[in-house]
């Protein structure tokens, strides 16, 4: 394991505001991640959460304001193959006759380009991926084959085999049971704890996100809150959030 301290900066956003046509739908929002972190971000719907995911990754432009990857200006940046993207599950279609391992593969035309064909090495990539997220005996499955939450897992090895160095993920337990939904929590545990893998996770599990994230913010069209998850929670406003629609308790 890396020795990480969350201090170098990897991402940086500076009053970044962002309108799909007139309102804001993010609003002067300003902060920091750092190598390392686990950022959890949670708000209610249209709170503008995965609106921000979408603008760290370069999938949206900013309205006003500035964003940094690793220390470059966003427009600029050209790097991708540093980050990864596990997007709703809804996104993709389950039903497309592809194996887990093809699935998985797809994450590395980054790196040997869409009209080369995979090399050995690409190969062990592919099937280290599928270690990480304990799905090496499904890799001849057909991904239609698997449930919602192995469906996951094999995303996120997607995006891992890539080799990034920070992973987003956008509500990536919609839809998973409670079971499914903890062995997956504790999947990103791993890869954050044991591979210092950077992860930014939207989501609307309040409780289970600000108990497992090393960094938390909260996001209403501003951010509302960001920092250590300890404070929020112990605070009168994390018991206040449980109560407002749109924000879940499943803890």
């Amino acid at each position: 394991m890396q020795n990480v301290t969350h201090t170098d900066t990897i991402i940086e956003l500076s009053d970044v505001s962002f309108a799909y046509q007139v309102d804001d739908v993010v609003k002067d929002v300003t902060l920091q991640i750092h190598r390392g972190d686990y950022v959890g971000i949670i708000g209610p719907n249209g709170g503008g959460k995965s609106t921000l995911l979408k603008l760290m990754i370069g999938l949206l432009k900013p309205t006003e304001g500035k964003i940094k990857l690793f220390g470059q200006d966003i427009k600029a940046f050209k790097d991708w193959q540093r980050i990864g993207y596990v997007p709703q599950k809804n996104n993709f279609d389950s039903n497309f006759p592809v194996t887990v391992e093809e699935v998985v593969m797809m994450g590395r035309f980054g790196r040997i380009g869409l009209f080369h064909l995979p090399s050995k090495k690409d190969e062990e990539k592919v099937l280290q991926a599928l270690e990480q997220v304990e799905m090496q005996d499904f890799r001849k499955r057909q991904i239609s084959d698997l449930s919602g939450g192995q469906q996951q897992r094999v995303f996120i090895a997607r995006a891992l085999v890539s080799e990034p160095e920070v992973i987003f993920l956008d509500e990536p337990t919609t839809g998973v049971d409670m079971k499914t939904q903890q062995q997956f929590y504790s999947l990103l545990r791993k890869l954050n704890r044991e591979l210092s893998l950077t992860l930014v996770l939207v989501s609307h599990e309040l409780e289970v996100v600000a108990h497992e994230s090393t960094e938390f913010g909260y996001i209403n069209r501003t951010l509302e809150y960001y920092g250590d998850p300890k404070p929020f929670v112990e605070g009168k406003y994390f018991h206040e959030l449980l109560d407002k629609k749109g924000v879940h308790n499943h803890a």
